[in-house]
């Protein structure tokens, strides 16, 4: 990646870190700070939240993997764990979708208490990350279909960089939202 390309995605993950560690610091606060009543903990599912993580981390591999074999020029697999890097993200997506619809099922909304409203704004935020995230890498897979391999070390790297900070990002808001009130 070039120095400008670089130094501008090293500003958005530095931004973005502070907007993360504000939102998770926010909703921590609530939790042992304040007089309100965690409504959202307790309706949480941990291990299923933990198995979409695993898709999360498991994309942040293929898209190594996608990386090493642009490098070595082989399109195929640089394609394939493409691929598979989407489809993983993807499936997190859904679990996060899935998740929402449940807890709406079960009256906890945005408007229900200041548990929900920082639950869905930390959850939510980082949720659209990763659709930013996953329409980067389709862009780049499109490319790829080019006859001319359009796709180069320095565009892989940059989406690299911010696919691999938004999942640093989730095991911080994991740890804190789904394991901290189990302990």
């Amino acid at each position: 990646m070039k120095d400008k390309g670089r130094l501008l995605i090293l500003f958005l993950i530095f931004s973005e870190t502070f907007f993360f560690i504000a939102l998770i610091i926010a909703y921590v606060y609530y939790r042992n700070f304040s007089d309100a009543t965690d409504t959202v903990a307790e309706n949480l599912d941990a291990v299923r939240a933990g198995i979409f993580t695993l898709f999360l981390i498991a994309s942040s591999v293929t898209l190594i993997l996608s990386k090493k074999a642009l490098w070595k020029k082989n399109y195929r697999m640089f394609k394939t764990f493409m691929v598979i890097t989407i489809l993983f993200g993807v499936i997190f997506i859904l679990g996060q979708v899935t998740e929402y619809i449940g807890l709406y099922q079960k009256q906890i909304t945005l408007q229900k208490d200041i548990f929900g409203s920082s639950f869905y704004t930390l959850t939510g935020f980082h949720g659209l990350h990763v659709i930013l995230g996953i329409i980067a890498l389709i862009i780049l897979f499109v490319m790829s279909l080019s006859k001319f391999k359009k796709v180069t070390m320095a565009g892989i790297e940059g989406v690299d960089v911010y696919w691999h900070f938004v999942d640093v990002v989730w095991l911080f808001v994991f740890y804190f939202v789904y394991i901290t009130p189990l302990l």
